[in-house]
């Protein structure tokens, strides 16, 4: 019987944006925007995200995405679910949501290379 993989705790910036489907500048920028968005520096000053960041990252993505929210109205919209205790389920719902969208794509993708299609 083997030992369980340990679960990452920290990840570069190059993870987070394959994460989450984001660029670098894109991070950096929201970091400027979003005051809970501050990950720690390494000893080299390399940006090192913790899960519950990336979380919240994929929580603004939806935001401002999906529903269409602007900087500001995704800022509020966090700052009210931060006041009523919902940040921490929702947060982790987007990035649920953003995992089984990144399985389905690549599920389709295989498929259509079996099928002998070009992938979608």
């Amino acid at each position: 019987m083997s030992a369980a993989e340990p679960v990452q705790e920290f990840f570069s910036i190059g993870e987070v944006c394959e994460l989450t489907g984001l660029k670098p500048h894109v991070l950096r920028y929201w970091e400027s925007q979003f005051r809970f968005l501050s990950p720690a520096k390494n000893r080299s000053g390399n940006r090192v995200y913790q899960r519950r960041e990336i979380e919240l990252i994929m929580l603004v993505k939806h935001l401002l995405y999906t529903e269409k929210y602007t900087i500001d109205g995704a800022r509020q919209k966090v700052d009210e679910h931060r006041k009523k205790g919902e940040l921490k389920p929702l947060a982790r719902s987007a990035l649920d949501v953003q995992t089984i969208e990144t399985v389905e794509r690549e599920l389709r993708e295989v498929l259509a290379l079996l099928g002998g299609e070009d992938a979608p």
